[in-house]
């Protein structure tokens, strides 16, 4: 702080949205929607010290809403001091936006309190956080089961390549549109894992798309197979499913990204309906993933965080998980383009699918020169609807 300073205040709060289209071979396609661009949100939270805080907010809440939403709660935190705990709105667990902005503030008041007090946000939240986290590839979103399913197998080789020790996938274009079944998955899963045996780790994202039987015979499949979760494989609503599944199942099921308060998740652990929670800093905040993991730990259930759009949210993500005893890899999106670590000055460098957390004050990163004219905005979806 400068000299004369008893306490920094917050002097402005603005959020920055930014987009960039996919070429066409970027696109991905997965259900019956094509990704044609993406798209990322900073919340940015200033004070009278210069201090700058940074927070990126997921962007399935729609850039522009989130941005309104953050306008809306900023008059509420001007004047305040960045480092009150108390400081932040809470998710409602209602309004994707809000909540959204709600967790952008939150991501960037934590690098705030992390700068002004000269440490890490992981040492603040931890006192065992290590210098690194491991990644797994979050891909699979390409293979369409009319022309060329084995072209996953192809991706996940390309994984590996680059150096990442676990995948994962998902399970490919509409089923109906080509009469899948269940069993034509598990054989496309068979040949997954045994021509990668040994080399990466497996695990397979149902995007809550299956019936709960299907559900109940894709995860025993898997677990055959020694894939290391399912994740979401029915309706998020269904936690009837979920406990039957989770008393079922040899390998973990995992959900709740789109869960954003301890409360959505409170019958989820009472039932013991998921073996890991999935929260997202992007969607959640870091504050309340922390609340999260607290009471996850009381009922013998994990947490790892959720996370698909870019760079700053990796890094939030990365420093939450970095306080969990033991924690699994953590999601890197493999679709979205330069976008994702272009928005940072200096990318951190990933290492055999590792993430070295920054070493400066706060989450550590800072943003590149000129995003704004080099991304700018584009309103709209992300997706288009397919038909066939």
């Amino acid at each position: 702080m400068k000299a004369g300073h008893t306490m920094p205040k917050i002097t402005q709060i603005e959020t920055l949205c930014l987009s960039r289209m996919h070429e066409p071979e970027r696109q991905w396609f997965t259900h019956r929607y094509r990704t044609i661009k993406a798209d990322c949100a900073i919340v940015i939270v200033r004070t009278d010290d210069g201090a700058v805080g940074l927070g990126e907010a997921c962007a399935y809440g729609g850039t522009s809403r989130i941005a309104e939403w953050t306008g809306w709660l900023a008059p509420g935190l001007i004047g305040r001091d960045p480092r009150d705990p108390a400081l932040a709105p809470h998710p409602n667990g209602r309004t994707w936006a809000h909540d959204c902005a709600v967790a952008g503030i939150d991501c960037a008041l934590w690098d705030l309190r992390g700068q002004l007090a000269g440490r890490r946000v992981c040492d603040l939240l931890s006192d065992r956080a290590p210098d690194r986290v491991r990644l797994y590839a979050s891909g699979g979103c390409r293979y369409d089961w009319r022309a060329n399913p084995a072209s996953l197998i192809d991706e996940v080789r390309g994984y590996i390549a680059a150096g990442y020790t676990a995948c994962k996938v998902r399970i490919g274009t509409d089923w109906a549109w080509d009469g899948v079944t269940t069993d034509r998955f598990l054989g496309l899963m068979g040949e997954l894992s045994q021509a990668t045996a040994g080399q990466i780790e497996l695990m397979v994202d149902g995007n809550q798309r299956l019936t709960l039987d299907q559900a109940l015979e894709v995860a025993r499949g898997l677990g055959r197979l020694g894939f290391s979760w399912f994740e979401e494989p029915i309706p998020q609503a269904d936690i009837d499913g979920y406990a039957r599944l989770c008393a079922a199942a040899e390998l973990p099921i995992t959900g709740g990204e789109q869960f954003t308060t301890l409360e959505q998740f409170r019958p989820y652990l009472e039932r013991r309906a998921y073996h890991v929670l999935q929260p997202d800093a992007g969607w959640a905040g870091i504050s309340e993933i922390m609340r999260i993991a607290e009471a996850a730990e009381r009922h013998g259930a994990e947490v790892c965080p959720h996370g698909w759009h870019n760079g700053l949210m990796i890094i939030a993500n990365a420093h939450a998980l970095a306080t969990r005893p033991s924690p699994r890899p953590l999601e890197v999106c493999m679709h979205q383009g330069p976008l994702q670590w272009g928005i940072l000055a200096e990318p951190p460098a990933i290492q055999g699918g590792w993430l070295p957390l920054p070493d400066r004050p706060g989450l550590g990163a800072r943003l590149a020169d000129g995003l704004a004219e080099r991304f700018p905005h584009i309103p709209g979806h992300y997706a288009i609807e397919v038909e066939r």
